[in-house]
């Protein structure tokens, strides 16, 4: 499935066990097209999807920081991050 890049992208689409790849590809993409912050949108819910990702984010390579967007982006129901330039 061919993802548009933008500065958001809403995980719901995805199959769980695709989450990884999905994640991984789009910090790839977002960090060639010069985005500086992106906003990876998981849901609430018990909590697991917004684990999975954070688990992803917490030491990569490509990520500076991360974390849960202010009420307004979605609360901890999405979480931010800052990309390393």
């Amino acid at each position: 499935m061919a993802v548009p890049i933008e500065d958001s992208l809403d995980l719901h689409a995805f199959a769980p066990r695709d989450i990884p790849s999905v994640v991984e590809s789009y910090l790839e993409e977002a960090l060639k097209r010069d985005f500086a912050e992106v906003r990876l949108v998981h849901g609430k819910g018990k909590g697991v999807q917004r684990a999975v990702v954070q688990g992803l984010l917490d030491g990569h390579p490509l990520v500076q920081r991360f974390f849960d967007a202010p009420a307004e982006r979605g609360g901890w129901g999405a979480t931010v991050v800052i990309l390393r330039r």
